[in-house]
């Protein structure tokens, strides 16, 4: 679950990291309002989307007047912003967070995230921070550093220098630096994090560190533990196909393709979407169904994916190992009647009483093409896809 801005700052307070005062707001007097309390005269006034690059879009303006922070409020709420983190389609804007302006003599980027490969969190740090971290990766990532923590030790003082050191932090500023690492370290654990992000952590003309945005995504099987952050989940940042599938106990992620996919296991569901791109098609989505699926579960994932317009043909394969063909079989049948299809659907059943799926679907009358082995789906999916395109 990602946060906003103005949510990961407030829990940045709560673990003592820098940030400038800043107050939300979801109108222009809001926004007008929240300048007035903050007092001084120069604002920042940002878009609040789960999304970076809101700056190149146009969804940060900074600002020396309370009339301009009204315009820039204004100009910003209601609409959709469009990054190159959002694709075309964009988030829409309901709130702003209007903050202190400040006088930057440097920018840092600061990230906390789980390393897979070492199976250790890992700190990434650039002195080459700001909006264009994603060029420095890529064209220069001799500039990035990067720290596992070993999780039995924990975060240790020397690895707090060696960024600090590499960052070009002399004097105070490594003690500054020691205490923020430290506390999104600690953050990042006690909160069950899967990112915590500061781009940039800037160095004030005054010469003190100071977190100018706040990135952090929350792992969703661990919100059970976080009544109040789960509170905070905008649904309107979110897929409406991907919101729905989790409604259902789902797990589905939108793609671009046309072929609809619905697969129980993971690794099943890669190895599906991979056959279908070597075989010239394109997915549409990762559904998984899940081991322990149901009658009406299999319906929902039928709906959800007939759902999607760009969808041309539909593949189903199912491994009957938990869960039995048959009760897939007469979701499809219950999804199909009830919906009704207007595209090919080839599926696949293998495994737990398959032979008995195959007759209940061969004695629907639906119109089901039949396939033997995944690459007979595959291949029968993109011929099918492509005749209805």
């Amino acid at each position: 679950m990602n946060l906003h801005e103005y949510q990961s700052k407030a829990l940045f307070a709560q673990y003592a990291i820098p940030i400038p005062n800043g107050r939300v707001a979801d109108s222009p007097e809001g926004a007008v309002a929240a300048a007035k309390a903050l007092g001084g005269t120069l604002w920042v006034v940002k878009a609040q989307v789960h999304a970076g690059g809101r700056g190149k879009a146009g969804g940060v303006k900074v600002v020396k007047d309370l009339e301009a922070v009204r315009a820039a409020a204004k100009a910003m709420l209601g609409t959709t912003l469009v990054t190159h983190q959002t694709g075309p389609e964009g988030l829409p804007v309901h709130q702003v967070y209007v903050e202190l302006g400040s006088k930057i003599a440097q920018e840092i980027y600061l990230s906390l995230v789980l390393n897979r490969d070492a199976g250790r969190l890992a700190f990434v740090a650039s002195a080459a921070g700001g909006m264009d971290i994603e060029e420095v990766a890529e064209h220069s990532p001799e500039k990035i550093i990067r720290i596992n923590v070993n999780p039995t030790s924990g975060l240790q003082d020397f690895q707090c220098r060696q960024l600090a050191f590499g960052l070009g932090f002399k004097d105070a500023q490594v003690a500054q630096f020691a205490k923020i690492a430290h506390a999104l370290y600690k953050l990042y654990l006690e909160q069950d994090a899967s990112l915590v992000e500061v781009n940039p952590l800037i160095v004030t003309e005054e010469g003190n560190l100071l977190a100018l945005d706040a990135k952090i995504n929350i792992e969703d099987n661990a919100l059970f533990r976080h009544k109040d952050l789960a509170l905070m989940r905008d649904t309107s940042q979110e897929d409406p196909m991907e919101r729905k599938a989790a409604e259902n106990d789902l797990n589905y992620v939108s793609l671009d393709g046309n072929i609809a996919c619905m697969v129980n296991g993971a690794g099943l569901a890669m190895a599906t979407m991979d056959l279908i791109q070597l075989h010239g098609g394109k997915p549409a989505n990762f559904l998984d169904v899940g081991g322990g699926a149901t009658k009406e579960r299999v319906s929902a994932a039928f709906k959800l994916i007939l759902s999607n317009a760009k969808v041309t043909a539909i593949l189903i394969n199912i491994f009957g190992g938990i869960v039995r063909c048959d009760i897939i079989a007469e979701g499809i049948i219950a999804a199909v009647k009830e919906v009704g299809v207007s595209v090919p659907v080839i599926v696949r059943l293998e495994g737990t009483n398959a032979p008995l799926a195959r007759e209940l679907l061969a004695k629907s009358g639906l119109a089901l093409t039949p396939a033997g082995d995944l690459t007979d789906a595959a291949v029968k999916s993109v011929r099918m896809a492509g005749a209805q395109a």
